[in-house]
């Protein structure tokens, strides 16, 4: 029998993964304002969200041996609801950085066990799921980019009222573990674990999210600073770039059954790599908004389709499986240490020049591609069988 109603679950943690994370981004102006922020300091607080984020993701892989995704999501949940209160409506800088920390290591959990749910969702169903599955985090990216254009009037606090989102999707019903995890300590040898074709994977993502990650960071700012867009319109370089990743992500299932992973991935890249270059060219905040929903299409599957990859290639037992998963998801911390961190800081004295690095570097996904040629698909049944949507590109 399909877990139909632990799929629905998944697909409502990832939705308010994107709502919360969106929320916030697409208030950086507001927090720089709030706080009198340069970029450098913007940074240097975006640094620390991603530093906290990958903590939280390595705790939850030490925590997969022993417990599993769905007590691990709720976890990350309920700490997500008290830390977005806490920075939104902080009285002192001081608060607001707690904030923003415990905000970072729910953001890590919540990463790291709802791709855990997504990988075995997936392999109860037999097909790939995950590019839907992600297209549910960027739903709830678009809500947020949405709710940020339609409160850009109302106090900044007002944002705290999304903390009840998460509270809401902590009740829902998860998938439980069904198998006995192995001895904790046997969960993660090095000799089980081929961990030179995941890393390959897993440059691949920090590609996607040192794009993805600079377009949500700095794309706002990039309009507002660089091309002269009205303030309240400064979520356009993020709501079309979810709303085009959103289309391609819904139909990537589809996409990636018929024509298979490398392809797939490596017209992405260039599509996005042009879509940088109509960025960093823009001469009007319309041309650059045309390059940011460009640049949504261009990488929406790759985050999904690395995490399949890499949990098909892990192998083993389930908890094995979960621990894999959540050591992968750190990649997707140090592409937003490239993102995130760097754009702002090589584009101190101009963003076009920050968003130029990542239109270069995205470059990278061709060759890479051919790397998910034997890991496309979803991981390998209990009893060693693949389900019917697994092929090899």
């Amino acid at each position: 029998m399909l877990p139909t109603r632990a799929r629905a679950a998944t697909a409502a943690a990832f939705a308010t993964q994107g709502l919360v994370f969106i929320s916030l981004t697409t208030r950086l102006p507001d927090f720089a304002d709030r706080w009198d922020l340069s970029e450098v300091a913007l940074s240097g607080l975006l640094l620390v969200l991603v530093l906290v984020a990958g903590l939280g993701s390595v705790v939850a892989e030490r925590v997969a041996a022993r417990r599993d995704s769905a007590t691990l999501l709720r976890a990350g949940l309920l700490v997500m609801a008290v830390a977005l209160p806490t920075l939104v409506l902080a009285g002192t800088q001081a608060v607001f950085v707690a904030g923003i920390v415990g905000y970072g290591f729910a953001l890590g959990l919540v990463d790291a066990a709802t791709n855990m749910q997504g990988v075995a969702v997936e392999h109860r169903y037999g097909r790939p799921l995950l590019p839907s599955l992600h297209g549910c985090w960027t739903l709830g990216g678009l809500v947020g980019a949405g709710i940020t254009l339609a409160t850009a009037t109302l106090p900044l606090g007002a944002t705290a009222a999304l903390a009840v989102v998460p509270v809401a999707a902590a009740a829902a019903p998860y998938l439980p573990r069904v198998h006995t995890p192995p001895d904790p300590d046997a969960v993660l040898e090095a000799a089980a674990v081929p961990w030179r074709p995941i890393v390959l994977v897993g440059a691949a993502m920090v590609v996607f999210y040192m794009v993805d990650s600079a377009s949500a960071a700095w794309g706002p700012l990039y309009l507002e600073d660089v091309v002269a867009a009205p303030e309240r319109l400064v979520a356009l370089a993020t709501f079309p770039y979810l709303l085009a990743s959103l289309v391609v992500r819904l139909a990537g299932d589809r996409l990636v059954a018929t024509y298979g992973a490398v392809p797939v991935l490596r017209v992405g890249a260039v599509v996005a790599a042009l879509a940088l270059a109509v960025v960093v060219a823009a001469p009007t905040w319309p041309v650059a908004v045309l390059g940011f929903t460009l640049l949504g299409a261009g990488v929406a599957v790759i985050a999904p389709l690395s995490f399949s990859a890499a949990a098909r290639i892990a192998g083993g037992d389930q908890a094995r499986v979960d621990a894999v998963v959540a050591r992968f998801n750190q990649f997707n911390y140090v592409g937003g240490l490239l993102g995130s961190v760097l754009t702002g800081l090589a584009g101190a004295g101009s963003l076009r020049v920050g968003f130029a690095v990542p239109m270069v570097l995205v470059l990278a996904l061709v060759p890479l591609a051919r790397t998910f040629a034997a890991g496309s698909g979803p991981v390998a049944s209990p009893a060693g069988r693949t389900g019917p949507g697994t092929r090899r590109s």
